[in-house]
């Protein structure tokens, strides 16, 4: 009978060592590391928040709080909507749909190495395919240098990140989208509904859980994005697209600083510990469960 009871936490023990371990672990280590100087050679030296006040006293850490800022608001809406308007595209009941959903799932499953290959191409300053269109269609006669430019640079990315995850978001904004009964639809084009209001007024509203999971996801996704930095620009020219979970890596592991990158990452814990607080607290004025 002992056994009967125990039992049950053996089958979780693997979890639970492996939370510990790889989770709660790391979390408490990265938060002790934050009051130290350490730069990996030497022992930490506890130097209480030391790393705070170089950290909020330095120019370089208020501009990438201000690029990763206007990363979200270019990121969460483009890629919302568009994964919105490719779900509302591919929930048709037609031969060979399949193949569309998955041509546009595929970017989310390519890697960036592949991705940032072929946008480098696109975005280049003299031969890219983005600026032979814009010079040779709309007679643009000094068109930007996407990626070496401080002003277009994180839109750049910004724009290959909406395009590598909108396939994700239009599978959840999919499965949403399935589960409202048809027959809403019926009902209201016998009233004279056109497609449009019937978005508006039937599909918005029953798809607002799905559209706050989505969204709380991706702010979350936005604020430790690195991949797309790391491989298009390197967080250049001279800081202009580098944002906070790129800023944390370059401390760390460039400039080994890992006390200091230790505190960044403290600051990125709590900003999306605060995003999604407020979020939460909104739910209730913004999620819609029967019209």
């Amino acid at each position: 009978m002992r056994y009967r009871k125990i039992t049950p936490y053996l089958f979780l023990l693997p979890m639970i060592v492996g939370l510990f371990v790889f989770r709660l672990g790391p979390i408490a280590a990265a938060v002790f590391a934050s009051f130290t100087n350490w730069n990996v050679a030497t022992a930490p030296v506890f130097i209480g928040l030391g790393n705070f006040r170089e950290l909020f006293a330095s120019q370089y850490f208020w501009l990438v709080l201000r690029n990763t800022v206007v990363f979200i608001l270019i990121f969460t809406p483009g890629v919302m909507i568009l994964a919105f308007i490719m779900a509302v595209l591919v929930n048709q009941k037609l031969k060979g749909i399949a193949f569309f959903r998955g041509l546009f799932f595929m970017p989310y499953v390519t890697t960036m190495v592949a991705i940032a290959m072929a946008f480098n191409w696109i975005f280049a300053t003299r031969f890219g395919v983005l600026n032979s269109i814009l010079t040779r269609w709309f007679n643009v006669s000094n068109p930007p240098a996407w990626l070496s430019s401080p002003t277009y640079a994180l839109i750049a990315i910004a724009i290959v990140a909406i395009w590598k995850y909108s396939g994700f978001l239009m599978m959840i904004f999919l499965a949403g989208l399935q589960s409202i009964p048809a027959d809403l639809y019926e009902a209201a084009e016998i009233d004279g509904a056109n497609r449009l209001q019937q978005i508006i007024q039937i599909t918005l509203p029953l798809l607002s859980p799905v559209t706050f999971f989505a969204f709380i996801i991706t702010v979350i996704d936005a604020f430790r994005t690195f991949d797309v930095t790391y491989a298009m620009t390197g967080g250049g020219p001279n800081f202009a697209s580098t944002t906070l979970a790129y800023y944390v890596y370059q401390n760390a592991f460039i400039y080994q600083r890992m006390g200091y990158a230790s505190a960044i990452s403290m600051i990125l814990l709590i900003l999306v510990a605060a995003a999604t607080f407020v979020s939460f607290k909104l739910k209730d004025r913004l999620v819609t469960y029967a019209l």
